[in-house]
């Protein structure tokens, strides 16, 4: 297995079942943006999928400024990752139609074939991740290991990984 593929498939488990990310754009002033938007449940290949409405305000600001952040925090198993990437917007009927799925009837009522909606497909470049022990009894031990060892990243995982 390649290294971009290995680093592919580590973040595809690090986010995997966290569906709810925050997105951060640039706004036209300078200031950072951060929304929380669902992943699209899609076997992740390098490239995170969002609904969004064609006239939002993130989309002007994804056109004007692609370049993004989708972070990702899971407390219940101690992982946090924060992904860097290009986002583009995407009308095509068929990646909506396969992406759909009942839960976007809420904010897009007419359904899938509502003319407003699209989707931000974020192209990943890189991600960072912390990972540590996600029981009540491995963060115990955490916390031992690291008082003991004065090394706070004894039991506990970060790195960057390169995704393009």
């Amino acid at each position: 297995m390649t290294d971009r593929a290995a680093n592919i498939q580590h973040l595809a488990s690090l986010i995997k079942d966290v569906e709810i990310a925050m997105l951060t754009t640039t706004q036209a002033d300078g200031r950072l943006v951060s929304r929380p938007l669902g992943t699209q449940q899609v076997e992740f290949d390098g490239d995170l999928w969002f609904a969004t409405a064609a006239d939002s305000e993130k989309v002007a600001e994804i056109r004007a400024n692609p370049q993004v952040n989708v972070s990702y925090a899971s407390a219940g198993k101690n992982t946090y990752v924060s992904v860097s990437g290009k986002a583009s917007i995407v009308a095509d009927r068929a990646k909506i139609e396969a992406l759909w799925s009942p839960p976007m009837k809420i904010f897009f009522p007419e359904g899938k074939d509502d003319p407003n909606l699209r989707l931000i497909r974020v192209r990943a470049e890189s991600a960072e991740y912390w990972d540590g022990p996600g029981t009540v009894i491995g963060k115990a031990l955490y916390l031992l290991v690291a008082a003991v060892s004065d090394d706070l990243g004894a039991m506990s995982d970060n790195e960057t990984l390169q995704i393009r």
